[in-house]
């Protein structure tokens, strides 16, 4: 799939989002290795840290499908004039999943496109040692 497949199928999604406080809509298309995507969106509640990012939202759902093996990420918040990164929460859970070189791909509304290895956004994951043993 290429990447701009993946980053469309993002922003299809987001347009799912549940996100009535922050009106912040983001969605997310993991690109597993087996070559299914699983799509997530962020969903919010009144007591705002009870909500879940469209990043964690994907990544959940295809654990909960046996799935553990990702190719790539893409985000798109439509609703922002510029990409957004994934926030820490959700960079500390990425990286629990995939390695250092795992692109992710994120777009805000200007159309604007930026692409990180996993180990630009979280450069110093002090537990990558465990996924060793």
């Amino acid at each position: 799939m290429k990447k701009d497949e993946l980053i469309a199928l993002a922003g299809k999604v987001a347009q799912n989002s549940y996100s009535p406080y922050s009106k912040f809509r983001v969605g997310a298309a993991l690109l597993c290795a087996n070559g299914e995507v699983i799509l997530g969106t962020n969903v919010e509640n009144r007591s705002f840290g009870l909500a879940i990012c469209a990043e964690r939202s994907a990544i959940t759902s295809a654990i909960s499908r046996g799935i553990k093996d990702f190719s790539e990420l893409a985000i798109c918040c439509i609703d922002a004039d510029y990409p957004v990164s994934p926030c820490g929460a959700c960079r500390q859970v990425i990286s629990e999943f995939v390695d250092a070189d795992f692109p992710i791909h994120f777009k805000g509304g200007s159309g604007e496109i930026i692409t990180r290895k996993m180990e630009e956004l979280f450069p110093d994951d002090a537990l990558s040692e465990l996924k060793k043993n």
